[in-house]
């Protein structure tokens, strides 16, 4: 899937992908400030979680439920020094618990991402607009 959008169109974003029934986990790629902490929120909303989401960035994992009883773990691994640290935290038991695994900064633990996962790239355009992949 290739869509084109503004911030303001996110919540209609994150309902197409959820419609694409991605594997549960979701790689996020894109520089900083291409909008994936926005869109993983946006997810995290669709999903049916209704508490205040917000970016892992120093704790590396947040963990939300949503009003039907499932999982939703966003994690940020930009400040990670290497997947031993990853390992460290139990990064593969969120990994492979059949839960939402939202990530962004993947590239940094490639040995311990599941063989069954989605990837969404998210690149800034000159209008301000967002060009998003689903692969």
């Amino acid at each position: 899937m290739e869509i084109t959008f503004s911030l303001d169109e996110i919540n209609r974003v994150a309902k197409k992908i959820l419609e694409q029934n991605p594997n549960k986990v979701i790689l996020f790629h894109g520089e900083m400030g291409a909008g994936k902490t926005t869109l993983i929120k946006a997810l995290a909303k669709e999903l049916g979680v209704n508490e205040a989401t917000s970016s892992p960035t120093f704790s590396l994992v947040n963990e939300y439920q949503t009003y039907n009883n499932q999982i939703v773990y966003h994690f940020d691994f930009y400040r990670l020094n290497d997947e031993i640290e990853a390992l460290d935290m139990g990064a593969d038991e969120y990994l492979y618990s059949d839960n939402w695994c939202f990530i962004e900064w993947a590239e940094k633990i490639p040995n311990l991402i599941p063989d069954l996962h989605s990837v969404i790239t998210i690149s800034l355009l000159a209008n301000g607009k967002r060009a998003l992949q689903l692969s």
